[in-house]
């Protein structure tokens, strides 16, 4: 069987949170992902040397890569 591997692309931060925490809610998977961004430092810092802006309701590939690189890849998320 094929392994079928995450996507990077640009992500609702919805989307993405949903694929970390599939069981919960929108609202508390989208606070829990970014409490755990906030945690990581090396992850802010790297976001925040580019266009990162916490309001913002996507994610771009360069945003989701780099919470890739420090989060690992959901594990919730089903491929299309």
């Amino acid at each position: 069987m094929e392994e079928v591997r995450f996507c990077v692309r640009c992500y609702d931060k919805i989307e993405l949170a949903r694929m970390y925490f599939p069981h919960l809610s929108n609202p508390v998977s989208v606070a829990k992902l970014r409490r755990w961004m906030r945690n990581c430092l090396p992850l802010m810092q790297e976001l925040t040397a580019g266009d990162f802006h916490p309001r913002q309701k996507m994610f771009s590939a360069r945003e989701v890569r780099l919470i890739i690189r420090y989060l690992g890849e959901p594990d919730g998320y089903s491929p299309v």
